[in-house]
């Protein structure tokens, strides 16, 4: 049923929606050059296909940095990984991780425009119902509308937490009707809010089809959007309905999955845990269907013995990974990972021919799911043999990513091979999964006072990850044959590295609960796009990337060399320049710091 959600994307209906509904990177002032008689797409198969066509517009159009993931928006700009790679191998990304980022950037404009084409494509649905065949019912009108604004709000967030206010452009307006007229000095949240209240009144509990989204899902988008606007209490009512009886479109109570790593693995999409996810399928003819966020972020160099091959970029930053050091089984809330013995072992500067020895100190078992690092298996492929894997340590570092990445056993199933990488793949990105949710709204009971709720919901999550049978195992013991160091001697009956992770055993004040949560979603949420808009809302962005910023310079000097981070200016992206040109500076107004780039 996942697959046939999918399928036609690429086809008749994306074709007819994209000459229904204009939408070009200069979609704001330039008319449609095509008009497709409306009435063939008005009957309700049309209607849907038009809808199907919008949900395909969450992954960016295939554009690797558009999409859901934000691993470069997210991830990067927060600290959690570093671009990687080769500095000369998509350099536009260069200027983002060290907070230099230029209106003319191409990137950048590709975030902007793309999702703008998903607002454009979930409003051609809504002016289809107003023209729909009298023979397509009210509740299936309301069905599609409800499913329509739910999209809309999402791209609309996605714009305003990446470049603030932007211009709010919904079905009522076109080209030569006043679209190239709206400015961006109106606050979209209510506008967010409002598509979110319809979703939730009119979207049922359960779908038929799993990549539909239901009521449950548009009332935890809206608790998501009420706590960043630091409207506490009530997204505490919110959270606390759906945890307490919110399922999945396929009927499944929300839960934690049992382990860890199995939230990000295809064959286990659709769980109990995704409370929505960007539906992807492998082998269906097009890897348009396919996720494409992580195609360039797998292991530089793995040739046959591992994902991908390509690219080498998104690799995890130095005190990322340092933060899942723990100490009887706890984090360090002070920031001490960083220094001393507390920093992990890693092979920097070690290439993989030669012998390393493993870091010995305790881990959060996460890190191991989360962080591909030497000597430990990477998923069912091989232990991660180094450098023989990063196509530049001195650019990225020593570390790969290894969420989302598919597995040995998934080739040629959740894995597809009809492209220039076999980096497509049948993975979902899941984009409020479960933790999620019960870490936001642990977070809504501390500023609402109720701390021993939060405590609660926070050891719920890291009990999960205490799970002994979702530990990664395989522990290097020496090298293999010969002396071979990149194909050691491994004992699958040991844990792979020494993991020890705790609850915290009782609530705290406050202000430790505070540090208690945010470290949470840092270790749980790592390398899943939130970061930078946590530390944003948080109001500490600015201390914690200069801390970050400071730390990784010890050890890329050269990649950021020039890397500093200017409050008031870099929480946002800067609007695209083009834009400004074409619309005038009368009608969009650039970003505070970015007026004279």
């Amino acid at each position: 049923m996942k697959n046939k959600f999918r399928i036609g994307v690429i086809g008749s209906v994306m074709t007819a929606m994209l000459l229904l509904y204009s939408c070009g990177d200069d979609f704001l002032v330039i008319a449609p050059t095509g008009q497709l008689n409306s009435t063939l797409l008005s009957g309700k198969q049309g209607i849907d296909g038009a809808l199907i066509a919008t949900y395909a517009q969450v992954n960016g159009r295939g554009n690797f940095m558009a999409g859901p993931s934000n691993w470069v928006w997210g991830s990067i700009r927060g600290g959690d990984a570093n671009k990687g790679t080769d500095p000369g191998d998509f350099s536009d990304i260069n200027p983002i991780q060290i907070y230099e980022a230029l209106p003319v950037q191409g990137v950048i404009r590709d975030k902007y425009n793309l999702t703008y084409e998903g607002v454009a494509r979930a409003n051609a649905v809504m002016k289809l119902l107003l023209v729909a065949d009298p023979i397509v019912s009210a509740g299936d009108k309301i069905a599609f509308e409800a499913q329509a604004r739910f999209l809309r709000a999402h791209f609309y967030f996605e714009l305003k937490k990446n470049f603030g206010n932007t211009p709010y452009v919904d079905e009522t307006v076109d080209y030569g009707t006043g679209i190239e007229k709206v400015k961006n000095d109106v606050d979209l949240y209510p506008k967010i809010e409002a598509d979110l209240d319809f979703a939730i009144a009119n979207l049922p509990a359960t779908q038929t089809q799993v990549g539909r989204v239901n009521s449950w899902a548009a009332k935890a988008y809206k608790a998501k959007v009420l706590l960043y606007q630091k409207k506490y209490a009530a997204a505490k009512t919110l959270f606390d309905d759906v945890i307490a009886n919110g399922r999945t479109s396929n009927n499944k109570p929300y839960n934690l999955v049992a382990k860890y790593a199995d939230v990000f693995k295809a064959s286990n999409d659709n769980n109990e845990e995704s409370v929505w996810a960007y539906q992807a399928a492998a082998n269906t003819g097009s890897v348009a269907n396919a996720n494409p966020d992580f195609a360039l972020n797998y292991p530089h160099g793995s040739g046959t013995d591992g994902p991908g091959n390509c690219c080498g970029f998104f690799q995890p930053s130095f005190s990322m990974a340092n933060s899942f050091r723990t100490v009887s089984g706890l984090p360090l809330l002070d920031g001490s990972y960083n220094t001393g013995a507390n920093q992990l072992k890693t092979d920097m500067g070690i290439v993989a021919k030669d012998p390393f020895v493993q870091d010995a100190g305790e881990l959060d078992p996460r890190l191991d799911h989360s962080i591909g690092r030497r000597y430990i298996m990477y998923l069912d492929w091989q232990p991660h043999p180094g450098s023989a894997w990063v196509r530049n340590q001195a650019n990225g570092g020593p570390y790969a990513p290894k969420k989302y990445v598919y597995y040995k056993s998934d080739k040629g199933t959740f894995q597809d091979n009809s492209s220039w990488t076999p980096g497509y793949t049948a993975v979902n990105y899941t984009i409020i999964r479960f933790a999620d949710v019960l870490l936001m709204s642990a977070e809504a009971d501390i500023e609402t006072g109720d701390l021993a709720n939060a405590h609660i919901k926070i050891n719920r999550v890291r009990t999960r990850a205490a799970n002994a049978a979702g530990f990664v195992m395989g522990r290097v013991t020496g090298p293999g044959p010969g002396g071979n160091n990149l194909k050691p001697v491994v004992d699958a009956t040991q844990t792979a590295a020494k993991y020890v992770i705790a609850n915290y055993a009782a609530a705290g004040s406050k202000t430790e609960m505070l540090d208690r949560v945010r470290m949470e979603r840092k270790l749980e949420l790592s390398g899943e796009g939130q970061r930078f808009y946590d530390l944003v809302r948080w109001g500490t962005v600015k201390s914690e990337i200069d801390t970050y910023l400071a730390y990784e310079k010890k050890f890329l000097p050269i990649t950021f060399a020039d890397s500093k981070f200017d409050s008031n200016k870099d929480e946002l992206l800067p609007i695209p320049q083009d834009q400004i040109d074409l619309l005038g500076k009368d009608v969009l107004k650039q970003n505070p710091g970015f007026e004279n780039n």
